[in-house]
């Protein structure tokens, strides 16, 4: 694994915004950043990344059963009670689920650290399955890349063939909240694919969702019987119309037993059934005691870096601001992530339905990957 310095493709920002890529740059700094990219070899992605990824998810699977069996579980990861029986109901009744993506401290030798799972909302879709895969093909055709380069990315085809056997309801709705450009692109090419796949797809603002005697409905008071929502199951619990999940004959991607999944309680769970394994990080629900050779303490319900504190094994202490301090915490040991130049190092990678299909790469100047991180390109080359 090494970090290539590489020429960027000339006029890509206004290729990016033709295709709807609005959000490679944020507050003037480059979230899309194509002026180095990872490279990496057959074995290390194979070996030590896409089979772990496969495992560490199926081994997430087996702990849902687990916890929606024990109510101490639900309650270490602060999932409201009102709502227990309807994410058993959701698990028992084998709601299907899309996608999700594992963040791995990996510095291309040794096992991949899982730090996490982002099994409910997890965004970077679009610049891994597309934004990233035209870059290798034009840098190819360009001769800025070594001939037989390839990537591992087969995001996009998974996506749409998981769209395509998933018998969702039509029309199939997307909803995004009305102020992200991010999520609002990520919902797009999600529409995209689904359209692609044969599927009638309609776009809903999530603030347009109403109410209807317990049923979810649309603007013109249409039920919504299948809703992909870029909207974190914690919020949903807490919107006026949460009661309406309970009632609603709404099919929704992710399903609500996935909260479950999502919330970083299920890395001290793994812990505790998985001792050992080497791929996972010792964890455990925060109770105020320290780990050896450096810790992180994260929110249970905390996204993009936000509200983590850190301290390394020399005592170097890092800590992110955030709104999420209204839940529980967990700490777990820390995998320092690799350092290329100036540059620390995260991997991203993906899961549809249970099978891997690709990775992407986040950079900060920071311990702690946050969501102004840059994203760069990756390719495979032995």
């Amino acid at each position: 694994m090494k970090r290539v310095n590489s020429n960027p493709r000339p006029g890509w920002k206004a290729f990016a915004e033709s295709v709807g890529f609005s959000f490679h740059t944020f507050d003037g700094e480059p979230y899309w950043d194509e002026s180095a990219y990872y490279q990496f070899s057959m074995q290390q992605i194979e070996q030590d990344l896409e089979d772990p990824t496969e495992q560490l998810h199926q081994m997430a699977l087996d702990l849902v059963e687990d916890i929606v069996s024990d109510e101490q579980k639900l309650q270490q990861l602060a999932i409201p009670p009102q709502f227990w029986d309807a994410v058993l109901a959701s698990w028992r009744a084998k709601d299907p689920h899309l996608y999700g993506r594992m963040d791995f401290s990996y510095n291309g030798s040794g096992p991949a650290k899982l730090l996490e799972l982002n099994y409910d909302t997890p965004t970077s879709l679009y610049e891994t399955g597309f934004f990233q895969w035209v870059w290798l093909e034009d840098q190819l055709m360009r001769g800025e890349l070594p001939q037989g380069a390839d990537q591992f990315n087969s995001l996009q085809d998974k996506l749409q063939q998981a769209f395509s056997e998933l018998s969702l309801p039509q029309p199939f709705y997307f909803a995004s909240v009305t102020e992200s450009i991010e999520d609002k692109g990520t919902v797009d090419y999600l529409m995209d694919i689904a359209l692609q796949a044969g599927l009638n797809c309609r776009y809903i603002q999530l603030e347009q969702l109403g109410d209807i005697d317990g049923q979810l409905v649309d603007l013109d008071g249409f039920p919504i019987h299948g809703l992909f929502k870029l909207y974190p199951w914690e919020f949903m619990l807490q919107e006026d119309f949460n009661n309406t999940i309970l009632t609603s004959q709404t099919r929704f991607i992710e399903p609500l037993w996935k909260c479950l999944l999502s919330n970083k309680g299920i890395l001290p769970l793994l812990w505790q059934k998985h001792q050992g394994h080497p791929n996972l990080l010792p964890a455990f629900f925060d109770d105020g005691s320290t780990l050896q050779n450096g810790w992180v303490r994260k929110p249970l319900l905390s996204r993009e870096g936000a509200n983590i504190q850190l301290v390394t094994a020399d005592g170097q202490a890092l800590q992110q601001d955030g709104p999420y301090t209204d839940s529980g915490f967990i700490r777990q040991q820390l995998a320092a992530l690799p350092k290329f130049g100036n540059n620390y190092t995260l991997i991203g990678s993906w899961v549809v339905g249970d099978s891997a299909a690709g990775i992407c790469i986040r950079e900060d100047n920071s311990l702690i990957t946050k969501d102004s991180s840059r994203f760069l390109p990756h390719i495979i080359l032995d």
